[in-house]
């Protein structure tokens, strides 16, 4: 296990915050509720945020016309994507995260889960 990470305290604090909304709220909701709770706790614990940030994808010498919206960016470089799925975390997921950090040029990413009895999270550094 690497020990030494960026934004290391950031990322403790935000799983942390994670752990709280679902002990709180268990599992079982949407994620947009659990996106709206984790906003709650951001705004109540000073921790800045930006919720759906839109980011664009370069191509070559061009902007593509899509973007991709993360579910959050805390702290200003973590890219936070929150998932509320019964059968846990798939390739796809983390593939989704490693995507997000190579086109906002964030350092880490934090993939969490709210679908299962314990909260699943994991780190994606790039």
């Amino acid at each position: 296990m690497i020990e030494d990470f960026p934004f290391k305290e950031e990322t403790h604090e935000i799983i942390g915050l994670c752990m709280e909304v679902h002990r709180h709220l268990g599992h079982g909701f949407m994620e947009i509720v659990y996106k709206d709770v984790i906003e709650y706790e951001f705004r109540n614990n000073g921790i800045p945020y930006k919720r759906e940030k839109e980011f664009e994808i370069p191509y070559k010498n061009i902007i593509l016309l899509h973007k991709f919206n993360a579910d959050f960016v805390v702290f200003g470089n973590v890219i936070l994507e929150v998932k509320a799925v019964e059968g846990g975390f798939t390739d796809t997921f983390t593939t989704q995260v490693l995507n997000y950090l190579r086109a906002s040029r964030c350092k880490i990413g934090l993939l969490v889960n709210f679908g299962r009895t314990k909260l699943e999270f994991k780190r994606l550094i790039y």
